[in-house]
């Protein structure tokens, strides 16, 4: 293996800071970690249904949301890697993430545990949070990360931890993700206009998938793009138009330097593709017919490895050791989770809040 390829596996695994990255280092660990997040979401898309539907459609069997090594809900955020690894390439272990109920995609990019996060989502000791929290409660310390299952609520979240750094002087900077349904909730302007009033070191992302659930941004939001709302709350606003991560650095790099020398918060809104429905088990009918392969021919992915072989940054064995590696650490996580134990029944009153 080549010392590049060895540096790739060494920052998949999450074993160094992308901020003491060249350039062109930066984006082979974007890359690196998109065909990560894109291995694990299509994994998690198979293994999920595990269970969950009867081996032989019969009148009266249905989907079963609470049964198979996976229980309840599954939002995928595949086809959005773009927004995470262009936002995380720019933080440092101090910075914290606040994510939404579609989050896997900045908890990989954040540096999240990937064996430990999978066990929290198969309900295991070795999870996160001892399998309390699952896939849509996913908090590690360690990495700076936390999200939750509320619209929105994440946004505030991110407030909080700014004012803490700015209080205390730490320089770190808070990032908050959500899409573009959450702009609609009182928390996002509430929030916007709290950080613009006390320039607090906050970075709000909006990734625009086009829907919130199964209700298109034209049918729900007044503005054609939600960055003209930024001015109202006294920051910038800048919209990466394409699902391109190369863009997205870019752009999230000037506003995470702007939120850390003390010039205040930056609103993003870039532009995703969501290639799974809203949940698993969602029939999106809302879709038109073939929005999705016509999506998938815009790939982020194959994008930035079309310019990292054109540019000679990476060649044809790196990218298929590169997929390979993936392939295996996903599988290790999943492996890992399956031979996790389960928490014992006396464990129900452990770990939580009680009156």
């Amino acid at each position: 293996m080549s010392d590049l390829n060895v540096a790739a596996v060494a920052a998949m695994n999450g074993m160094e800071n992308p901020m003491m990255k060249t350039d062109r280092e930066r984006m082979l660990w974007m890359y690196h970690r998109m065909l990560l997040i894109r291995e694990y979401e299509d994994t998690l898309a198979i293994v999920y249904f595990e269970g969950k539907l009867p081996p032989k459609i019969q009148k009266g069997l249905a989907f079963d949301i609470g049964a198979g090594s996976i229980p309840g809900e599954m939002h995928l955020a595949a086809g959005q890697e773009a927004a995470a690894v262009g936002v995380c390439a720019h933080l440092e272990p101090r910075d914290s993430v606040w994510a939404t109920h579609r989050a896997h995609h900045f908890a990989i990019a954040k540096g999240v545990d990937l064996r430990r996060m999978t066990a929290e989502m198969f309900g295991k000791v070795d999870g996160l949070s001892r399998g309390k929290g699952g896939h849509m409660h996913l908090y590690d310390p360690h990495a700076n990360f936390a999200c939750n299952g509320i619209v929105g609520a994440g946004i505030p979240h991110a407030c909080g931890a700014a004012l803490a750094a700015k209080a205390r002087g730490t320089g770190a900077v808070a990032v908050a993700e959500f899409g573009d349904g959450a702009v609609n909730e009182g928390s996002f302007h509430e929030s916007l206009n709290i950080a613009g009033l006390w320039k607090l070191p906050v970075v709000f992302v909006c990734q625009d998938n086009n829907y919130g659930i199964s209700v298109s941004k034209r049918a729900s939001t007044a503005v054609e793009s939600n960055v003209v709302r930024a001015a109202g709350y006294g920051m910038p606003g800048v919209s990466v138009p394409e699902n391109d991560a190369v863009q997205m650095s870019a752009v999230a790099g000037a506003a995470i330097a702007r939120a850390r020398c003390g010039e205040g918060p930056t609103l993003i809104e870039m532009k995703v593709d969501r290639y799974y429905g809203h949940f698993q088990g969602d029939p999106e009918t809302y879709r038109p017919k073939g929005e999705v392969k016509a999506l998938k021919g815009q790939d982020p992915i194959l994008k930035l490895e079309r310019m990292l072989l054109e540019s000679g940054a990476i060649e044809a064995t790196g990218v298929a050791a590169a997929r390979q590696q993936a392939k295996r650490s996903v599988a290790e996580a999943i492996e890992f989770a399956r031979n996790s134990p389960y928490p014992g029944a006396a464990e129900a009153h452990q770990h939580v809040f009680a009156d």
